[in-house]
């Protein structure tokens, strides 16, 4: 699957996360630190092979902008 960064945290310095990529098929792809497992129970549904992260809110506001944009340019 071929990513295309949207947003990445602007304080986390060349690298690192967390980042919004868009995949190739439309679908998001968010790259963050795992929730503790404390955190991880309290969600509701969650599947076999399923992930939680966190991201700040900026980082995807930002992406929203930028997928925004990448869409507009399609």
């Amino acid at each position: 699957m071929k990513l295309v960064m949207l947003y990445k945290d602007q304080g986390s310095g060349g690298n690192g996360c967390p980042s919004v990529y868009l995949a190739e098929n439309g679908d998001l792809v968010v790259q963050g630190h795992a929730v503790d497992d404390g955190t991880f129970a309290e969600l509701a549904n969650v599947l076999p092979g399923e992930n939680a992260v966190r991201i700040a809110p900026d980082v995807l506001e930002g992406a929203i902008e930028r997928l925004r944009a990448v869409r507009e340019e399609r």
